[in-house]
């Protein structure tokens, strides 16, 4: 298609993607003089790179901390109490390990040498050691690894993970590491048979919090439990009675109190997350957001901000309060509640706030935020009373914008089923011109528990830069709009969704007078791959669909996911042994013989969430009916191959979307 842009100019082509530049994982030192975060790029090698990035707040100054050779992945930044070091994670001897460089400069050191790496680093108070996550399995001897071929032996419910593979017997364990020596002087604070996530040191440098998973009961999937230890002579102490998921365990400065994010699975997988403390002396728990119909995380979806770690609520410096993301109708933003209940909102606006470390002391936080029309870049909030001051500090992607033009979405609002008030987006085609009438292509977001929203969307951006106007929207079962909605496709699933995304679309075409009704198109993945195989069994009026990472038969969904075990019942409301027949009344093969739209289907080889025999079954299905069908897989990737997948295979994972669009839009 041809687009008419300024002279001045670029059309963003798939192969942009290449130039961008990806910033997150902000931390302000503990004076708050200085900030550190992660930069990463795709090499000329067409590999990923990542380093530290320092900026002095007093000159403005940005240095490549570590060294910025592009063969190498640090993340991870975490500053020394006395803000003399960083300490983080490389790759750089071959395998993930704790590294520190001193804030003076000078070369990095290499802290542990652990058999099966390090991550996840938080130092003691005193500065004197870190904990870090490692797996156990460390006597295992090196003649088992040359022994030959081995089956794998399965004896627990979870084991595989996408991402990962086939898991082993081994699980995440909570490591102290002595600063001096290192791996020489290395204490195992756990060794349960369950991964372990989310360390934290208590004031006093004496007990440590962190966060148990386990899977093996019926009634406990997903379950991930909160404990403490003390460091010296005392068992784990196990601190909620009752089942939920539980993230992030702050400790109040205090020591009295420790802040977490979770629900007690009240909607199963459906239930908003909320802030939550427990006081340590009397276990006593508080749900400090139970008032407001708000999810306490970031489900803001972006294909350029993958991966920040979650930090949880984060406690003030006198215990009254904490602050944390929280994600509302396509936006995230900083909120605060008090010990009170009272929850207001800090920094908002129509922007992505994909990553918060808030510094108690100073009481300043730094942030990474994106909106539509930029990547995202970092910066730093001071709280003086009602005056909010939010100051860049990075400076990422400059040369990237000036380059390119970007589309702005417009937001509207509409009646989906029964009324329902639903949120939608409307992206103009780069070069837009009045009178002209352009094709639309309906985007679906995965999860589907999850959101769209004001963040920058690589994917849409190239849709539009190749002449298409792009919708998307967030239909019944999306976060961002309270329980009752994001709950609100479970056991539905293809029933007032899919009637949500049709009046999307009526009412885009009666609103936006440039939309060509006859040149309609549609993409998703995960659910949303779900949802568009449904879409093209149930109505013929899309010119041509793009399924992604899918689902198409819920019957044999169930047991060959990593979340197999439990999503059928959760989401569709039955499993293989209880109703089969509802799973195949949800499942798109089963309206295959109505599908006359030209379906392309993408997949990863190595998709453990939603197994590539999904869009196996639908390919030959299609192919047996003589239906219209191209099936590309793409090799060594998993479910996040949009997000997070090799830069190449995410470049051709674009090509072959906008081609398919290109082969039946009849030119623009």
């Amino acid at each position: 298609m041809e687009v008419k842009m300024d002279k001045k100019q670029d059309v963003m082509s798939e192969e942009s993607l290449y130039e961008v530049t990806f910033v997150g994982d902000p931390q302000l030192s503990p004076k708050g003089d200085f900030v550190v975060y992660v930069k990463k790029v795709i090499t000329e090698k067409k590999e990923y790179a990542s380093n530290l990035v320092l900026v002095n707040r007093n000159t403005g100054i940005e240095h490549d901390w570590t060294a910025a050779s592009g063969e190498y992945k640090d993340h991870s930044p975490r500053w020394s109490p006395d803000g003399k070091t960083i300490a983080f994670v490389s790759d750089r001897s071959g395998e993930k390990q704790i590294w520190l460089i001193s804030t003076d400069g000078g070369e990095a050191r290499q802290l542990t040498a652990l058999k099966k790496g390090a991550s996840a680093p938080v130092w003691k108070p005193d500065g004197s050691s870190l904990l870090v996550l490692s797996k156990d399995g460390e006597a295992e001897a090196d003649e088992e690894k040359s022994a030959g071929k081995k089956p794998l032996v399965v004896t627990d419910l979870r084991y595989k993970a996408d991402g990962q593979g086939f898991l082993d017997a081994s699980h995440l364990q909570v490591v102290q590491v002595d600063v001096t020596t290192g791996s020489g002087n290395v204490t195992w604070l756990t060794d349960a048979p369950f991964d372990h996530s989310f360390p934290a040191w208590a004031p006093d440098g004496k007990q440590v919090a962190y966060v148990q998973s386990r899977y093996e009961e019926q009634g406990s999937y997903m379950r991930s439990d909160l404990y403490v230890q003390q460091i010296e002579g005392s068992e784990p102490e196990r601190l909620n009675e009752d089942g939920g998921s539980f993230m992030a365990p702050n400790w109040s400065p205090d020591g009295e109190s420790l802040s977490f994010i979770g629900h007690d699975f009240v909607h199963e997988g459906a239930t908003l997350n909320k802030v939550w403390t427990v006081d340590l002396a009397t276990k006593t728990f508080r749900c400090l957001t139970e008032n407001v119909d708000l999810e306490c995380t970031d489900v803001l979806i972006s294909d350029l901000h993958w991966g920040n770690a979650l930090a949880g609520a984060q406690w003030n410096s006198d215990s009254s309060g904490l602050y944390f993301l929280a994600s509302e109708k396509g936006n995230t933003g900083i909120y605060y509640t008090d010990q009170n209940e009272g929850i207001r909102r800090i920094t908002g606006g129509d922007r992505h706030h994909y990553a918060l470390h808030y510094n108690a002391k100073a009481d300043e936080a730094v942030v990474a935020i994106s909106d539509p029309e930029s990547i995202g870049d970092i910066y730093t909030v001071t709280f003086k009373e009602d005056d909010v001051q939010e100051v860049q500090v990075s400076d990422g992607n400059t040369e990237f914008h000036q380059k390119y033009t970007v589309s702005s979405p417009e937001k509207f609002t509409y009646s989906g089923k029964d009324g329902l008030t639903v949120q939608g987006w409307m992206m103009k085609p780069v070069g837009f011109e009045e009178g002209k009438q352009y094709p639309m292509i309906l985007e679906i977001h995965g999860g589907p528990h999850m959101m769209y929203g004001h963040s920058f969307m690589h994917e849409f951006q190239i849709l539009a830069a190749k002449g298409y106007a792009v919708l998307f929207t967030n239909p019944r079962g999306s976060h961002g709009y309270g329980q009752e909605f994001v709950n609100g496709c479970r056991g539905d699933y293809g029933g007032g969704d899919f009637e949500d995304l049709m009046a999307g679309v009526d009412i885009a075409i009666e609103k936006f007078s440039f939309i060509d009704a006859e040149r309609l198109f549609v993409t998703g993945g995960s659910y949303g791959g779900f949802m568009t195989n449904w879409i093209v069994g149930k109505t013929d009026r899309f010119n041509a669909a793009v399924t992604q990472r899918s689902i198409s038969n819920w019957q044999s969904f169930y047991g060959v996911s990593d979340i197999g075990y439990f999503f059928t019942k959760w989401e569709v409301g039955s499993d293989l042994d209880e109703n089969p027949d509802k799973l195949w009344h949800h499942s798109p093969l089963k309206y295959v013989d109505h599908i006359q739209t030209p379906l392309l289907i993408l997949h990863s080889e190595k998709d453990y969430r939603c197994p590539i025999e999904q869009s196996e079954q639908l390919y030959i299905a299609l192919k047996h009916r003589g239906k219209k069908t191209t099936f590309v897989r793409f090799p060594d990737s998993d479910h996040n191959l949009s997000r997070s997948g090799h830069p190449e295979l995410r470049v051709e994972r674009l090509k072959h979307l906008a081609g398919w669009f290109e082969q039946h839009s009849g030119g623009c």
